[in-house]
């Protein structure tokens, strides 16, 4: 029978640091030259030269963060294009998701339309929004727009679109107006929706940024790696992805303690069993 006791938070971080520090270590055995016998490679070096080194990695972002300091300038531009895309993403996909669960004939209207945008790998845009807003940072929101948008609007319409009929009536049978109905009824019924489409626009707002940078930029974080892969230098590269990953990381945590703090009304899981 599975044990379904969950650890407590130290041993959980203890037992997931672990098992980071051994696939760092795993990394740095397979690349490390002579220690490994090349069975997919001509010689020793190529590992590495396909998959970078760890510890040049690391001195890599040593450098950027602490001897050299130069990363600064452009990992501040890769975070406003990536917060502001987040967050008119996330704002229109909530009042559109909303609006179109809240209005039938403009959702049978505009239904079609919708799915054909969805349906648009929106990647294509990429140069589109460069001739319409520049090689600026425009661009790169208006990239991450489009692919937090529809992450948000889906989820926040299904939510609403789920929202309890018996839960519904009884709050007009108390007299509820549109405007309670929506603050006490629909929104709460759509933030598990919300936040977990927050968690994967996260990700999505930072390949529009990156992206973006790819297709043309002076600056950012993407420029920084696509300038390496240029040189064939695979060390800042990867650098350059692991730098990237942290602070996804960093925004998705911040969204799970906003949603911890909004959704202290509904209760957890061991709560529910007991009741």
């Amino acid at each position: 029978m599975w044990n379904l006791i969950k650890p407590r938070a130290a041993t959980l971080r203890l037992w997931q640091l672990s098992l980071l520090v051994l696939l760092f270590l795993f990394w740095h055995v397979m690349t490390r030259p002579g220690l490994i016998p090349p069975m997919m490679f001509d010689n020793d070096r190529q590992a590495a030269f396909f998959f970078g080194e760890p510890v040049q990695i690391f001195q890599r972002i040593w450098a950027w963060f602490v001897t050299d300091a130069d990363i600064y300038q452009h990992l501040a531009i890769t975070l406003a294009e990536t917060l502001m895309a987040f967050a008119i993403g996330a704002a229109a996909g909530l009042g559109g998701g909303l609006w179109l669960a809240l209005s039938p004939m403009a959702s049978a209207i505009l239904e079609p339309y919708i799915k054909a945008f969805n349906s648009m790998p929106r990647i294509i845009l990429a140069p589109i929004f460069s001739v319409w807003f520049g090689l600026g940072m425009g661009s790169k929101v208006a990239l991450g727009v489009t692919l937090v948008f529809f992450i948000v609007f889906f989820n926040v319409y299904q939510g609403v679109k789920e929202v309890s009929p018996v839960v519904l009536a009884n709050a007009r049978m108390l007299g509820a107006s549109q405007k309670q109905l929506l603050r006490h009824v629909y929104l709460p019924s759509a933030t598990s929706w919300v936040f977990s489409s927050l968690h994967t626009s996260v990700g999505l707002a930072f390949v529009g940024a990156v992206v973006g940078e790819y297709l043309g930029s002076s600056q950012g974080v993407g420029y920084l790696i696509l300038q390496a892969e240029g040189s064939f230098d695979i060390n800042t590269v990867m650098a350059g992805i692991l730098v990237l990953t942290a602070f996804a990381l960093v925004i998705d945590a911040l969204v799970g303690r906003i949603e911890k703090h909004l959704m202290k009304w509904q209760p957890k899981s061991g709560e529910t069993e007991k009741l």
